[in-house]
């Protein structure tokens, strides 16, 4: 659990996203609670912010071409999510409309896409959607409060009906063809499973579903295969586990990183620990016990970045020379979340 020189460290932060954070959910202070008020007034005061919010306004921007460009505003936008924006602050609103404006009749919330025949479908740019961008969109959306929405509540519904037997698989919108990514048609894809969990985990009939149950646990096993892997390397050495879809949990993936632009450690652990049915599963103990395994004791149980987007220099979470103030919080946030639950 996170102990009071931590959380006092985090308060006279310079972030105010995180001092913000912190109060919210380490604190379980109140939305409307003075300090967690002006807390809010110094982040959208803060010209990171104001930067981060202009970038997110370009949306839907210049055509994604692949789905870990750290600096697309799909970024920006699941960022400002992240830290605590409601759709409701100034300079939100133009951001919202632009995203519910882009809507498939189905639910699907669309981007710019850049794509190449060679992926089996279109060539071109299009507005389209697949699930590695879509579910980060209602995420996002979500986040900034608008879970009552006709066009969000569509959205979702959506997206949980195409849950399969193993969570979701890469599937994008029915006019880009016959689009693919690099794996196996039946494979579930480990990246839309996280996205699409981080999504569902902020609706609460979906806390402890079914398909929740399932994406959690192709996420698990995924972890639980490799360890397993690396428990008999040096006895048997013949055991080597199936990436999904080039998705492997090796030193990349362990590495900690921000902001959630793709697949590792910290985003994993990040969304699985939104679901308390998890807590107690021996892989996602060993998941964060990973995690915590980096800490500074030494610096009071800090947390610094291992690798960084370049797009995100500057900020503290890409800076991997000092501890950041807002990965110790993720990283401290997941442990609080998990608290005292005992392994199964």
């Amino acid at each position: 659990m996170v102990n009071q020189a931590q959380i006092d460290w985090l308060l006279t932060s310079d972030e105010p996203w995180t001092r913000l954070r912190t109060r919210v959910d380490l604190l379980g202070q109140n939305a409307d609670d003075a300090q967690v008020t002006a807390e809010r007034q110094a982040m959208l005061a803060d010209d990171r912010i104001r930067d981060l919010m202009a970038t997110a306004a370009n949306w839907p921007g210049y055509a994604l071409k692949r789905h870990n460009d750290a600096r697309h505003p799909l970024y920006a936008i699941s960022t400002l999510a992240d830290f605590g924006l409601c759709a409701t602050d100034p300079g939100m609103s133009p951001i919202v409309e632009e995203i519910v404006a882009r809507q498939d009749g189905e639910g699907a919330f669309l981007t710019r896409l850049r794509l190449y025949k060679q992926f089996g479908g279109l060539d071109g740019e299009y507005e389209s959607w697949m699930l590695c961008d879509w579910p980060t969109l209602a995420y996002a959306l979500l986040a900034y409060g608008l879970k009552d929405d006709v066009q969000v509540k569509a959205s979702i519904e959506q997206l949980v009906s195409l849950c399969r037997r193993s969570g979701w698989s890469c599937a994008a919108s029915p006019m880009l063809g016959n689009f693919k990514g690099p794996g196996r048609r039946e494979d579930p894809c480990p990246v839309a499973n996280v996205y699409t969990l981080k999504a569902l985990s902020l609706v609460s009939e979906y806390i402890n579903s079914p398909e929740t149950r399932r994406g959690s646990e192709t996420l698990l096993a995924h972890w639980g295969d490799f360890a397993q892997a690396r428990a008999l390397k040096e006895s048997e050495g013949a055991y080597k586990p199936r990436k999904l879809y080039l998705f492997g949990v090796g030193t990349d993936f362990r590495k900690l990183k921000y902001p959630f632009v793709w697949y590792d450690i910290l985003h994993v652990a990040d969304v699985l620990s939104r679901f308390p049915f998890v807590h107690g599963d021996p892989r996602f103990r060993d998941l964060l016990g990973t995690i915590s395994d980096q800490a500074d004791e030494a610096d009071g149980g800090r947390f610094t970045a291992t690798s960084m987007y370049r797009a995100w220099k500057g900020w503290s979470f890409a800076d991997k020379k000092r501890p950041s103030p807002w990965l110790s919080f993720l990283v401290w946030r997941i442990e609080n979340r998990v608290g005292q639950t005992e392994p199964v």
